[in-house]
């Protein structure tokens, strides 16, 4: 008998560590290869690590709550002289010599699991009898908002079908403890931990502060014929479901199109700036566990109607804390609608490695020049953010007046797409 030790391997691109949410075995439980043992919550998704070989569980390396960092012990297996235990052999020679491939496969809890699992019978669930005084909260995201606020959730009335807390019950009892609770003189200092999604974007944000020299450059915009064109196709198409997010995106990729010198990140170790050709388009999304960019991958092949649906779709999971790592990695350039919070102008900090990105302010009435006279017009004030080392005042100029110019006559557009 032979007992491996499997680490906690590297779920994504820039992923250091994750926190066990819960535990899919116990020790003395018999498991095989690709067997999801545990689930664990990165700064970018919810994630069940499967472990790559076979054999009896001899321990378990930390409780629920507990952060690991990549490459720390997480599971003690002892397998028989079988192909578990050979199995076991190659992960200890991966490991060893430092290959990728430790981790059999992995992904989120939802989307990503149901595929694989398609692929063969399914065993119909057993039927689970809740425990007597044991709150059930079924999604990690649940768990984690009631950890951060510390809501008791056995205090909590379940609204769900079965006993099952759900978000929103969370979320009322946050309410009722802000709305209860008042300021005193002399109370102590609130520590806020920096971790998960906010501590990876402080540690993106800062570095991209020290490594990329930025500039930004401005302009407003008479975006009335952009709102009247996006009422059109809601009218002849609602089930396209085109936004304003939507348009602004495809005059990115017409602009990046036109202006393929944005569309690249600068590889410092070579000394070279890397242009790629495939558009992976990341815009901002704020939800409750922070800012997130997920990625639109291969923009540039998407109809207007197909990159709404996968915005929709993206901004949806992003919320409900269903992105896998891909979701958010791999972006070419951000689109960042901070109009949605009502301010007009921004200078956005790039999202790192990328060398621009582009921020779209809200469309207020404003008195505007239009055919000679002072009207009424839908303006927005549109601002360009792009690292210095990759183009100059000129290429991100042109590339600002091209969006422009898509907003004001949106005719511009149809003729780059």
């Amino acid at each position: 008998m032979s007992e491996t030790i499997f680490r906690l391997p590297d779920l994504g691109e820039g992923l250091t560590e994750a926190e066990i949410v819960e535990w899919k075995v116990s020790v003395g439980d018999v498991v095989t290869v690709d067997q999801a043992v545990v689930e664990v919550e990165t700064a970018k998704a919810a994630v069940e690590v499967p472990v790559p070989i076979a054999g009896t569980v001899t321990r378990l390396y930390g409780d629920a709550g507990t952060v690991m960092d990549v490459g720390a012990p997480l599971i003690a297996v002892t397998a028989r002289k079988t192909a578990g235990t050979e199995a076991a052999e190659r992960y200890r020679e991966e490991e060893r010599a430092g290959s990728g491939n430790v981790l059999v496969g992995y992904g989120t809890s939802t989307t990503r699991r149901s595929r694989r699992a398609a692929a063969r019978p399914q065993t119909p669930p057993r039927p689970e009898t809740p425990r007597v005084g044991t709150p059930r909260v079924i999604s990690p995201v649940v768990r984690r908002l009631a950890k951060d606020h510390g809501v008791d959730l056995a205090a909590l009335t379940p609204s769900g079908p079965g006993g099952v807390i759900l978000r929103k019950d969370v979320e009322k009892a946050i309410e009722k403890e802000a709305a209860t609770a008042s300021p005193r003189d002399g109370a102590d200092v609130v520590r806020i931990p920096l971790k998960g999604v906010r501590r990876t974007t402080a540690d993106r944000v800062a570095r991209s502060r020290r490594e990329i020299p930025d500039a930004t450059t401005w302009v407003d915009a008479d975006a009335t014929r952009l709102l009247k064109l996006k009422r059109n196709i809601q009218r002849t198409d609602p089930d396209a479901a085109v936004g304003m997010l939507a348009l602004f995106a495809r005059i990115c990729v017409a602009g990046l199109r036109r202006f393929p010198e944005l569309n690249a990140h600068v590889d410092v170790e070579r000394h070279e700036i890397v242009q790629v050709p495939q558009v992976h388009l990341g815009f901002a999304a704020q939800t409750d566990r922070g800012l997130m960019v997920p990625v639109v991958r291969d923009a540039h092949r998407l109809t207007l109607a197909e990159l709404a649906a996968e915005l929709k779709r993206l901004t949806a999971a992003a919320r409900d804390g269903g992105l896998s790592p891909d979701d958010l990695t791999g972006g070419t350039f951000t689109l960042n609608n901070y109009g949605v919070f009502g301010v007009d102008g921004s200078t956005p900090i790039i999202n790192h490695p990328e060398a621009a990105m582009l921020g779209v302010g809200r469309i207020a009435d404003r008195p505007w020049t239009h055919k000679g006279k002072v009207r009424s017009r839908k303006v927005t004030q549109l601002s360009f953010t792009f690292d210095h080392r990759v183009c100059d005042g000129a290429v991100a100029g042109g590339f600002l007046r091209f969006v422009a110019d898509c907003v004001e006559r949106p005719e511009t557009l149809v003729t780059h797409l």
